[in-house]
């Protein structure tokens, strides 16, 4: 794979709740891998939901192979946040993988 694409540092990171002795928890981020990436918008959608207009960006995102991603994770990308939506490894190489996500608001 060339590198050249790869040219965006992003942050994987994990949810963690840490209860708060009331009953609830609160959701705090960690950082777990930082790797380069390449960042492709694939579409962009508006809809109207409790009388807003609500703008959807969905995001192809291409990182070299790594084994322990999970779809609960999120994206970092500078001050953008990046929800999972599905994880793709291409032809079952373990080459790159390809990350949809959709852009948080």
């Amino acid at each position: 794979m060339r590198i050249g694409p790869l040219n965006k540092r992003i942050i994987l990171q994990s949810m963690t709740k840490t209860a708060d002795g009331m009953g609830g928890f609160s959701v705090t981020w960690k950082n777990e891998i930082t790797i380069w990436a390449a960042i492709w918008p694939v579409s962009a959608t508006e809809q109207v939901q409790a009388m807003q207009t609500v703008m959807t960006i969905t995001h192809r995102i291409r990182i070299r192979y790594v084994d322990d991603i999970k779809a609960s994770w999120r994206i970092k990308f500078g001050e953008k946040f990046f929800n999972i939506i599905s994880i793709i490894n291409p032809n079952i190489s373990n080459k790159y993988l390809d990350i949809l996500a959709k852009e948080a608001s």
